[in-house]
């Protein structure tokens, strides 16, 4: 099971890496698409919206970062953060469910808790 805490845990720094790459395309095109218009208030909205989305995306995938560092840590810790990352993650088809099966299947394994027990 050691070995499915590690995977799970480069999963995750694979998944928010990812995310932080797309939060960044996203601000970029939505704040783009003000900039093309030319438009004042245009801008205005749309910087403010990128910012807003990409900031969000950002956050959650900082989360994702710091799960996959803490698992494979083995840190009792980032069993919980795992969990909480992976039911959020159930609903992103299909990519994130995959991830969130998994995730729950490695940390309710019950070979799992003494593993990152240790790891406290």
């Amino acid at each position: 099971m050691e070995s499915h805490v590690r995977i799970s845990g480069w999963l995750w720094i694979v998944n928010g890496v990812l995310s932080i790459l797309g939060a960044l395309c996203l601000a970029a095109a939505i704040s783009g698409g003000g900039l093309i218009s030319q438009d004042e208030t245009a801008i205005i909205s749309t910087s403010i919206v990128s910012a807003c989305v990409g900031g969000s995306i950002l956050i959650g995938s900082i989360f994702d970062l710091i799960a996959g560092i803490g698992l494979l840590k083995f840190k009792s810790w980032a069993r919980i953060l795992a969990i909480i990352l992976a039911i959020l993650n159930l609903l992103a088809f299909p990519i994130g469910t995959a991830l969130g099966i998994y995730t729950l299947w490695v940390m309710f394994n019950q070979d799992t808790p003494p593993l990152l027990d240790g790891g406290a």
